[in-house]
């Protein structure tokens, strides 16, 4: 029995010696091989070393002479901050969140990961155990594939990386890599975007929301889920609690505040043509990566708040032009006659933030007479009678249908509740364009080139080619002016015609039909009557008026026939602008410019601006046009400019039939320039001129502008002239048109 005992625990004992021989020979094996895989992804891995001047890319800002953002050029939107300018709460909030043991573990918290693998495997728990260093090497390494040979690239990455950097530098770039959400890259640009705050001006509620965003931008955005970002917000600062990061007393006082986010639209600079024309610019004279990614700094000579009084004098001038002359014809579509769904119809317009004064596709979910409810992306608008008076209906669901799809203009936003008041508006049909200058330095001060940058990225006051009418007279008076012509001689406004080389006739009229004789130059300029004018360029010769033009900075070549002293020409609102500024600056103009300075992302200058001028008239012939460009204010076409009630010269513009609405004036300070009419080239309706459309928009524009400006009056004039006309007002209708150009038939003989 003995003896059959001892066998078998002799058996026992060989069979655990080879069973555990075996066992060391598989963890050898295992061992072996893992240390053989890990040195085979160890070999592979990139070096770390250069981690420190790896430089991420960053935004390139274009801004307003007064230093504030216009536009940013950016693949990422990314604002680099150091370690010291990361204010504790939000290193706190980030490391409670993310990583609570950073500084204590070598780039792989070995208990945590023990912890999570134990989960995993009992309870199917997937919870996360990457270290802000492995987070930091799948942002740079990489990338975010889920498989083990990148969980243990990261780790091998990790040590390397706590190798060569110490702590602060690793948290520093772990936060200017992480992604935050609505394309933006690292915390200062999440605050800036969310707040528009620097980071040293993030409260903790501000930190604790900013680290919840981390763990899944997408479904923590305060923008489009405020409710779950708040309830996220809420468990980081639990456990910053928790952490011994804040007091009881802290949690308390800070849990109850509102959630209250800014939402900066990226695409929401009240200059976007000009930030266009800016990189258009740059794209000729830096390269891509520069531009997109490296951070240029681009100081232009925009003047802010111009600018924006420019563009809601220009769009709201164009709506009100377009509602007068057009009543409501209907939603853009509808989608229930498409066999769509309301539910679930999500409009691609509506795949950006929203906010203050934007013009929005929206979807009539219900209407009544009183009311309609309308969705606008996540958000909703009820519109009521008074949304929609502009149309002449009084009952709402007259205008507005379930299904209909329309534009509406965005009043106040309530994030938190998800709603909006918005108004029923329409794109006008008609645009425009507007540019201001400084007289003395040449610098753009404004420009917008067309109703809606989102709609029409064609820009109309660089790219447009247009006949200028009656605007383009003062260059003829200024070849008048230098022949030796005084504005108080006279010049006959009686019938007249011509024939070209071809034998064709050319009888130019007058807008009213009529002639009043002899009358003085400066009547006829005043009064912008065709057949004086005329007669003077034909007395001159069409190419003086032509070398003058050019002179000016007008660059198109024009045909040397008589109706270009009338503006049948083409040429830009630029190039009119400019041109102007030369008779309130002495006959000195000033060449245009726009960009001051371009930096680069240290602080070194990449170029810089150097004004350069050009005397292209005497400062007497200046006098002498400065006295007529303000009698066309003080009793002429542009007569409406005497409500700002201060010096100012300028000239009305209309073409045939109406197609181009045309307004340049002057202060002694600025001269602003506004274009309106169609793309195409059709009427604007009857009786619409210079006078009656662009001028208005002029003069609301001048109105902010001049608001806080002292009244001055011009350097250089004819003040001992009368400038008081006969307090006569010119009709509605008293623009003159450009005259019938030489290819037009059957144009009347002249009288025998």
């Amino acid at each position: 029995m003995k003896k059959a005992f001892r066998e078998l625990l002799k058996r026992k004992r060989h069979h655990l010696f080879w069973s555990s021989y075996a066992l060391l020979l598989l963890i050898a094996a295992i061992v072996g091989a893992l240390g053989g895989l890990l040195s085979a992804y160890a070999i592979d891995l990139p070096q770390v070393e250069q981690l420190q001047e790896v430089r991420p890319n960053i935004v390139s800002y274009v801004y307003s002479d007064d230093g504030r953002v216009l536009g940013q050029f950016a693949l990422e939107k990314r604002i680099l901050v150091t370690y010291e300018q990361i204010p504790e709460n939000l290193k706190n909030a980030i490391l409670a969140t993310e990583d609570a043991d950073f500084f204590q573990h070598s780039g792989i918290d070995f208990q945590r990961l023990f912890v999570t693998v134990l989960r995993d495997i009992i309870h199917g728990q997937r919870k996360g155990a990457s270290t802000l260093t492995m987070q930091l090497s799948k942002l740079l390494f990489t990338g975010s594939e889920k498989t083990i040979e990148r969980k243990i690239k990261d780790m091998l990455f990790a040590l390397e990386i706590e190798k060569k950097y110490s702590k602060e530098q690793i948290f520093t770039f772990y936060c200017n890599q992480i992604y935050m959400g609505h394309g933006t890259y690292g915390v200062a640009s999440a605050a800036d975007f969310y707040f528009n705050k620097l980071p040293e001006e993030l409260t903790l509620a501000d930190s604790a929301l900013l680290a919840g965003i981390i763990q899944i931008p997408e479904r923590h955005s305060p923008i489009n889920h405020p409710d779950r970002a708040l309830t996220r917000r809420n468990a980081v600062l639990t456990r910053m609690y928790d952490e011994d990061s804040i007091d009881a007393a802290t949690l308390h006082k800070t849990l109850p505040e509102p959630l209250v986010v800014r939402g900066k639209n990226y695409d929401q600079s009240p200059a976007p043509y000009f930030v266009e024309w800016v990189r258009q610019y740059l794209e000729k004279n830096y390269s891509t990566q520069q531009i997109w990614e490296g951070g240029l700094k681009v100081y232009t000579t925009i003047d802010y708040d111009i600018q924006v009084a420019a563009r809601r004098a220009l769009g709201e001038g164009l709506k009100k032009f377009d509602k007068e002359g057009h009543r409501w014809a209907g939603p853009v579509e509808n989608i229930l006659d498409q066999g769509k769904v309301i539910d679930t119809y999500f409009h691609p317009k509506w795949r950006q933030i929203f906010y203050e004064g934007q013009m929005v596709h929206g979807l009539v979910m219900e209407s009544s007479p009183k009311q309609a409810r309308v969705k606008l992306g996540t958000y909703t608008a009820l519109i009521e009678p008074e949304d929609i008076a502009w149309t002449g209906e009084k009952r709402v669901d007259r205008v507005l249908k379930p299904g209909d799809i329309a534009i509406f203009s965005i009043g106040r936003i309530n994030r938190a509740e998800k709603t909006i008041d918005g108004l029923l508006d329409r794109i006008p049909e008609i645009q425009g364009a507007l540019m201001a200058m400084d007289n003395k330095t040449g610098a753009i001060k404004a420009m917008v080139g067309g109703f809606d940058f989102q709609y029409s990225q064609f820009n109309r006051a660089t790219q447009a080619l247009r006949q200028p009418g009656s605007l383009f007279k003062p260059f003829t008076y200024v070849a008048v002016m230098e022949a030796g012509y005084s504005p108080s001689e006279q010049v006959l406004d009686a019938p007249v015609s011509f024939r070209d080389g071809l034998g064709r006739i050319y009888a130019p009229e007058n807008s009213d039909k009529e002639f009043k004789g002899l009358i003085r130059i400066r009547d006829a300029f005043a009064l912008s009557r065709n057949v004086p004018t005329i007669r003077l360029a034909n007395a001159l010769g069409v190419e003086r008026v032509i070398e003058v033009a050019h002179r000016f900075g007008i660059q198109r070549e024009l045909p040397p026939y008589l109706p270009v002293a009338l503006g049948a020409g083409e040429l830009t609102l630029q190039e009119i602008t400019s041109a102007f500024t030369a008779f309130p600056n002495n006959g000195v103009r000033a060449h245009a410019y726009f960009i001051k300075r371009v930096e680069d992302y240290h602080g070194g200058t990449l170029e810089e601006h150097q004004n350069a001028f050009e005397q292209v008239i005497s400062p007497e012939t200046a006098g002498k046009m400065i006295y007529l460009l303000r009698s066309a204010v003080e009793g002429g076409t542009a007569w409406r400019a005497r409500s700002l009630s201060r010096p100012i010269g300028g000239k009305t513009g209309t073409t045939n039939d109406s197609t181009d609405s045309w307004f340049v004036g002057f202060t002694p300070r600025i001269t602003a320039g506004v274009w309106a009419g169609y793309d195409e080239k059709k009427s604007l309706g009857e009786k619409v001129y210079g006078a009656t459309l662009a001028l208005p928009i002029w003069i609301d524009f001048m109105q902010e502008v001049c608001k806080d400006v002292p009244v001055e009056d011009f350097e250089n004039s004819y003040t001992s002239m009368d400038l008081n006309l006969a307090q006569r007002k010119v009709a509605e209708d008293g623009e003159e048109p450009t005259p019938v150009p030489w290819s037009v038939e059957d144009i009347p003989a002249p009288p025998q």
